[in-house]
């Protein structure tokens, strides 16, 4: 078996560096061919040390005296700017172009991925919510494929193979509930971003874990799951199980319902991604049945997790919505950090710059970005700085 090229974008974040775990874990298979980094030069210098890629990137500009003094002497060629992203993804000997970059910044470098052929192993949520209706385009255009490594997505991708697409009968992603599922609903108010910080099960970085506080994860997983899977979203539910040990499900017309299970561990997912269309051994996520005491389910709270029901009218809705809505997320998310806002704040200013900005139904890259930009202009008039 040759070795599989592959280019990292978002290597030191919490799926870059799990994406690298998975490298060591099998030797000899894969060769870094790029890694990319918005702002950790110290970490990413030490990255490219040990796996000697061709390419470096860090997307902050300003960055990139310090990257370079840090990496001193290398062969390494040395990029900067969100737009060398593009390049990296387009690589012409990568197989696997993994794109972990937080935010919308990921989306060209998807794009471009898959126009040019490449596996897409995706773990940045908004190519798909924000740019969903460019995809199918593409992939009806070119050899490459959208590889899943959210564990949710990554879960349903494996089990939608047990029958034919018409069989379906729903999605069935799952939901811990984050850090508040239990909390009194009257002192949501007074949440700060230390406690929000703080989720049950997964290590995650600060805006995906806010994201689980708030459920608008699972909003934005359900309408990735929408473009993903090519499905309404009437035929996607969300069920909240605190345990974490059941990924998603499908129901299938039949009335049989299969599910794909796991300890919480990203590299799981990614280790899947990364063989595709095989299966390798692993012990990432290895699950022992006869320590499963309970596994319980419950409906989300829609009145304490707003966010999550305006998510499912998005997804309904389509178009740019889900940009808008995704856009005005981020910079609520961004501003409840900073402690400009209240932990309740940010699904209303979400709600409201959905509301105050008028849809493009069939949106082309030109008007989605548009609509980001306009989105964040808004929510950040909304949220009132």
């Amino acid at each position: 078996m040759s070795k599989r090229n592959v280019v990292i974008l978002g290597s030191t974040g919490s799926i870059g560096r799990s994406t690298l775990d998975v490298i060591d874990a099998h030797p000899g298979v894969f060769n870094v061919r790029a890694l990319a980094a918005y702002s950790n030069t110290e970490l990413l210098a030490r990255q490219a040390a040990k796996y000697r890629p061709e390419y470096v990137c860090i997307a902050d500009q300003s960055r990139l005296s310090t990257l370079k003094e840090q990496m001193g002497k290398t062969e390494a060629r040395l990029l900067a700017g969100e737009d060398e992203l593009i390049r990296l993804a387009e690589l012409s000997d990568a197989e696997i172009i993994v794109n972990a970059v937080v935010g919308a910044a990921g989306l060209r470098a998807s794009l471009a991925a898959v126009e040019k052929g490449k596996y897409l192993a995706l773990a940045n949520k908004e190519s798909l919510v924000a740019g969903g209706p460019l995809f199918p385009p593409l992939l009806e255009k070119s050899e490459g494929a959208i590889l899943p490594i959210d564990s949710e997505h990554s879960a349903i991708w494996q089990l939608v193979s047990s029958g034919r697409k018409d069989t379906i009968r729903k999605l069935i992603i799952t939901a811990s509930g984050g850090p508040f599922r239990e909390y009194p609903a009257e002192s949501f108010d007074t949440i700060s971003p230390e406690q929000a910080l703080k989720h049950p099960t997964w290590q995650m970085g600060s805006k995906i874990t806010i994201d689980s506080a708030t459920l608008v994860n699972k909003g934005l997983e359900v309408i990735e799951a929408v473009a993903l899977f090519q499905l309404p979203v009437n035929q996607v539910e969300v069920v909240v199980h605190p345990q974490s040990i059941i990924h998603s499900m499908v129901e299938f017309v039949d009335s049989s319902i299969l599910a794909q299970l796991s300890k919480p561990d990203m590299r799981l997912p990614i280790t899947y991604a990364l063989f595709w269309p095989e299966r390798v051994s692993s012990d990432f996520g290895r699950l022992d049945m006869r320590e499963l005491t309970q596994l319980t389910f419950e409906p989300p709270d829609y009145d304490r997790f707003p966010a999550l029901k305006l998510a499912f009218q998005v997804a309904e809705t389509g178009g740019s919505a889900p940009v808008l809505f995704n856009a005005a997320n981020e910079v609520a998310v961004s501003a409840f950090l900073e402690g400009r806002i209240k932990f309740t704040d940010i699904a209303r200013i979400i709600r409201a710059t959905v509301d105050k900005i008028s849809i493009v139904s069939d949106p082309k890259l030109a008007d989605i970005l548009d609509a980001d930009r306009l989105a964040r202009e808004t929510a950040t008039e909304i949220a009132g700085f």
